[in-house]
């Protein structure tokens, strides 16, 4: 799907999407606040529309925001979003710690964070961990 969309337009219609299922989760809440759901659709614009700008400069913040980042970036943005799991993994047991400690009855969002990050960590591994093990090249070599 992401192939046939061109690589400056993938950031800001993966943003125009979340931003527009955002406004909808406010509309369909309903109640004295569904005009957040019209700051949701304008700030979904803004943030869309300057990225699809941002794209077609020749800056590194051009090169992420176009779908065009180099290895360097790559890494950086992986790096980021491993300290962001670990981070989120350690707050979700602290929650859930402190929800057991005080007996109170919200633990469980924090054990269903706990597992999702379980879950995605185990198959990351199974997706990008090591291959099966064939032979070696030289183990017909005496």
């Amino acid at each position: 799907m992401m192939t046939s969309i061109r690589p400056r337009l993938r950031k800001p219609a993966w943003n125009a999407l979340a931003g527009l299922l955002f406004a909808v989760a406010w509309l369909v809440r309903g109640g004295p606040l569904w005009w957040v759901s019209i700051l949701a659709v304008i700030a979904t614009a803004v943030r869309a529309i300057s990225l699809y700008r941002m794209g077609a400069a020749d800056t590194d913040e051009g090169a992420l925001a176009g779908s065009r980042a180099d290895e360097r970036q790559r890494q950086l943005s992986l790096r980021s979003r491993s300290l962001a799991c670990n981070l989120a993994a350690v707050a979700s047991f602290v929650g859930l710690t402190a929800a057991i400690a005080v007996n109170a009855p919200w633990w469980w969002p924090f054990l269903v964070i706990l597992a999702v990050i379980g879950f995605g960590y185990l198959l990351g591994l199974s997706t990008y961990g090591v291959a099966e093990e064939g032979q070696a090249d030289d183990a017909g070599i005496p």
